[in-house]
């Protein structure tokens, strides 16, 4: 890393090699001959071009070192294009077949070419990382699908939940985004060979009808949209960018989530935590989420980033404006690599994710009793007593009791309801005491939590795969 200049962290901070390796200069080139090669190829079996030609431009289609993108930007500081920059460079190599690359083509019949098939690849990383994520998530679910939690609405204890079943919850919104992802991927085409406005005029001079075009796209493995300007459309980068805000999305609120459990007045789930890690360098107590804060902050990176691909398809005037070009230079890469990073940082934290059981029971023992008193209600109706007398009968308990635990005294409200005549007179002080414990009191959540881990392993796979 050059330290006298600007970096940008996600070219060594944030996001794995193999995305990197994908939103690189080299690779970026490279795609770009291999799009000029395929069009050489596809007029060599017309007859436009000999095979000594196209097979020269094949032959030194590999050969993009430090020393030719030197040169190349060399080149392109002189003429300002850096497409025609590499193109000559890739001519100075090709003694043979150097004089008619690029023939019929414009600029972005190579870049949108190649763009897409970097998003597709970049995608289908994307859709492998997503998997081990949903995979690890899934096994967790199963792991802890019986484990009784409080569940929280307004942030404020409500009733009892599982603790698989929470975690569920960020499984089928994963799974969701798999989906999404999937079916953007498998819609990834290309400009085609269109020419300067996209109809295709200059490659109707060289062979008849999509000759050139089919043969192109058959050699890329590429399909094209049937009508392009002089750009594919740029709503495929928003419909690209939706894919991967939306997996930022799910990881967001997974990440929000636990940064809320891991503070020490909940305290039932965390992150794991380093045996040398400094969590601040003024607080050598402190063991701060970092992991799960990283997850949000390059979330909400992510989240804007459609704005951006939105603006570029509705400013697009006529059949081309440049105003796109720059920000998609930056735009594409950080998304891919950002969505990259959270999905391996996410997946280490589930696969090590720390559950407090202790700290479970205890927020249960404290509010649990105040969920079971629907259990109570329903029972003492049951048992003939009007239900609202009932119902204001034992919210008095509860708010006297809620006082009491405010104050940092233990809870008494199964006590002083065992003790209350008017609920006795229908229901056993015994069965009211079984009734108030809110450990079973989770509906059927464990085994909706284990249908979905299942079905999800199901979809992608078990861990030994």
């Amino acid at each position: 890393m050059d330290i006298e200049t600007f970096a940008s962290p996600f070219s060594h901070r944030y996001g794995s090699q193999a995305m990197r390796a994908i939103w690189s200069e080299r690779y970026k080139r490279l795609l770009w001959r291999r799009v000029w090669v395929a069009l050489a190829e596809a007029q060599c079996q017309l007859g436009i071009v000999s095979r000594a030609q196209a097979d020269d431009l094949r032959a030194h289609m590999e050969e993009v070192t430090a020393a030719s993108i030197a040169r190349a930007l060399e080149v392109e500081r002189e003429i300002h294009h850096d497409l025609m920059a590499e193109l000559r460079v890739f001519a100075e190599q090709c003694p043979v077949g150097g004089g008619i690359i690029h023939l019929g083509a414009t600029s972005m019949d190579i870049e949108d070419n190649a763009d897409a098939l970097r998003l597709r690849e970049a995608m289908q990383l994307i859709c492998a990382s997503l998997t081990r994520l949903i995979r690890t998530l899934a096994e967790k679910v199963l792991q802890y699908a019986d484990l009784p939690a409080m569940a929280f609405t307004h942030l404020q204890p409500a009733e009892p939940t599982t603790v698989g079943y929470r975690l569920a919850q960020y499984l089928q919104d994963l799974l969701m985004d798999l989906d999404e992802v999937e079916r953007v991927r498998d819609d990834i085409k290309g400009k085609g060979f269109k020419g300067a406005v996209g109809t295709s005029a200059s490659y109707r001079e060289l062979a008849p009808g999509d000759s050139i075009e089919r043969r192109a796209l058959a050699e890329l493995g590429l399909a094209a949209f049937p009508v392009t300007t002089q750009t594919y459309p740029r709503k495929q980068d928003w419909r690209v960018m939706n894919a991967l805000a939306g997996i930022a999305q799910s990881l967001y609120k997974f990440a929000f989530d636990l940064r809320i459990l891991q503070s020490p007045p909940i305290g039932e789930w965390s992150e794991p935590f380093g045996a040398r890690q400094v969590g601040s360098s003024a607080m050598p107590f402190k063991r701060n989420p970092i992991n799960a804060e990283k997850i949000n902050s390059l979330a909400r990176l992510v989240a804007v980033l459609p704005r951006v691909a939105w603006d570029n398809a509705a400013h697009s005037l006529l059949e081309r404006t440049l105003d796109d070009s720059a920000n998609r230079r930056a735009m594409l890469p950080e998304a891919f690599l950002a969505v990259d990073e959270m999905l391996a940082v996410a997946t280490r934290i589930i696969r090590d994710l720390r559950v407090d059981e202790g700290h479970i029971a205890r927020t249960m023992h404290a509010y649990g009793p105040f969920a079971a008193t629907e259990r109570l209600l329903m029972a003492v109706t049951k048992a003939g007593a009007n239900r609202q007398e009932m119902h204001e009968r034992i919210r008095q308990h509860a708010l006297a009791a809620w006082a009491k635990l405010s104050a940092g005294e233990p809870n008494p409200l199964i006590a002083s309801l065992c003790a209350d005549a008017e609920i006795t007179r229908y229901i056993a002080p015994e069965s009211a005491h079984a009734l108030l414990s809110a450990d079973h009191y989770v509906g059927d959540a464990p085994q909706r939590a284990r249908d979905l881990a299942d079905a999800a392993l199901r979809r992608v796979g078990s861990s030994n795969v």
